[in-house]
């Protein structure tokens, strides 16, 4: 399967990038002097796709368990190197799950199946960064 997307210059540091899916979103730096953003940083943009995907899954995976009373949050950090081209070298995601009596043995293993087996964008990571997953339950 081939995925295109198109992105298109709308000047200063701003693009619009389509989506197969045909929506589309902004993307853009900082710059010098200016606090403003329209968009969002491509980097950062990365970290969103990792949680984006794994989340997908979890949820998919919870869904067909019958886990359906919850609240789902993810936290994604990523260390920069330091020298350019800068990209991360080490990743953490901590997968945080809300509710009264929380099934942990089910919550654990959507969230195993996701990053041992379904996240493409999780194994992209593993090309380049270190990567660390916890769970955290917060039951009421």
């Amino acid at each position: 399967m081939i995925n295109k997307i198109t992105t298109e210059w709308k000047g200063g540091m701003a693009f619009e990038s389509d989506n197969p899916s045909g929506n589309s979103f902004l993307i853009d730096d900082k710059v010098e002097g200016v606090d403003k953003r329209e968009g969002l940083a491509p980097k950062a943009l990365m970290l969103s796709a990792l949680a984006g995907c794994t989340g997908l899954d979890v949820v998919s995976v919870l869904d067909k368990m019958k886990v359906t009373d919850y609240k789902f949050k993810m936290e994604v950090s990523g260390e920069l190197t330091e020298e350019h081209p800068k990209y991360y070298h080490k990743v953490k995601l901590d997968y945080h799950f809300y509710g009264e009596d929380l099934k942990e043995k089910k919550f654990k293993k959507a969230v195993d199946l996701s990053v041992e087996k379904y996240c493409g964008v999780m194994e992209m990571f593993r090309q380049f960064a270190q990567l660390e997953t916890e769970i955290h339950y917060h039951n009421k």
